[in-house]
């Protein structure tokens, strides 16, 4: 992590399991900084919850964790992920438990068979592979997967390696909801002129009217200057999401990776909380000048690389430091 000073060592990452079946505990420092979680109730991998140095949550909580303010739209936004929303015309990216059981044929599922690799250090590592199937557990991709856990001070950063191997011919459709996902706590959205709903003290439903949000405070800021709800559809080789999260000053920084498919990538960064890198749904943020579909034959691959850096303090990271980072490649 290329900020601090070469005195100062990289903080200690531990990675080990969890009491919890199918969890994967990951600590930086001595505090928790996320899990894996893999489970088959779920329909995908995520890393969740994910916290910052000051052991602030900096992800939505809903719907696995209840708690007071969590707005309670799109429940198959959990943590930190990876999917896509049209492959051979299933649905990836949009599965969660609200989908009637008739029409579950629609929907994708992403399930985690093997941890190839657990490693502690002043790097974690952590290797998995799953395999992308429809709802008869017929492959459509096989996936590996490498994070790298690295933190330092009041920073924490995420490498991720996904290589995507095609059991079957696949395409990927031109679509809005891809790849990499976020959904951030309430307090970095936007705030925004819309009526919310929202959990309450009992965890119950409620409703805010527009303007009347006293939570939300957040922003974006593209490598390419774009700012608030104007970085969605751009594209830009990073993004920074930022606010504020109890006495500090947090942010959120998504690089995209010069070998990546369609570099610098879309952002679907919208202003509720979803923070997304999606080099796939070039007709949807060009409003169809231009259009990205992507196929794979049998036995072919790609591989994705982004790296997410979680910073906290009186400051967040400028521009000109996030440039430097972007630099380092991933190990």
């Amino acid at each position: 992590m290329g900020l601090k000073t070469y005195a100062q060592k990289p903080d200690w990452v531990k990675v080990e399991k969890s009491s919890h079946e199918n969890s994967i505990k990951i600590s930086i420092a001595g505090k928790v900084f996320t899990q894996f979680l893999y489970p088959d109730s779920l329909e995908k991998p995520v890393l969740f919850p994910i916290y910052n140095s000051s052991g602030n949550l900096v992800t939505r909580g809903f719907p696995l964790i209840k708690q007071e303010g969590d707005p309670t739209d799109h429940p198959h936004h959990i943590g930190l992920w990876f999917t896509f929303e049209n492959i051979n015309g299933l649905d990836f990216w949009n599965n969660s438990y609200a989908i009637p059981p008739d029409k579950k044929n629609h929907y994708g599922w992403i399930r985690t068979d093997t941890i190839l690799k657990m490693q502690s250090g002043r790097r974690g590592i952590l290797e998995y592979h799953a395999l992308w199937t429809n709802q008869n557990h017929e492959a459509l991709l096989e996936e590996t997967t490498r994070f790298i856990f690295s933190g330092m001070g009041n920073e924490r950063k995420i490498d991720r390696i996904t290589e995507l191997k095609a059991v079957q011919n696949v395409l990927f459709k031109d679509a809005k909801d891809g790849l990499l996902g976020i959904r951030m706590a309430h307090a970095l959205q936007i705030p925004s002129l819309e009526d919310q709903k929202y959990t309450d003290s009992k965890g119950n439903e409620t409703l805010i009217k527009g303007g009347m949000d006293t939570i939300a405070g957040g922003n974006y800021l593209t490598s390419e200057g774009k700012t608030g709800n104007d970085a969605w559809s751009t594209r830009a080789r990073w993004c920074k999401a930022f606010g504020k999260i109890g006495r500090d000053s947090t942010c959120i920084v998504i690089m995209d990776h010069p070998k990546n498919l369609n570099y610098p990538t879309f952002w679907h960064a919208r202003g509720y909380g979803l923070f997304a890198a999606n080099p796939l749904g070039e007709k949807i943020f060009t409003q169809g000048k231009s259009e990205k579909n992507y196929s794979l034959k049998k036995g072919e691959s790609m591989t994705f690389r982004y790296s997410v850096i979680i910073q906290n303090g009186k400051h967040t990271l400028n521009p000109k430091e996030i440039d430097l980072l972007a630099k380092e490649e991933i190990p």
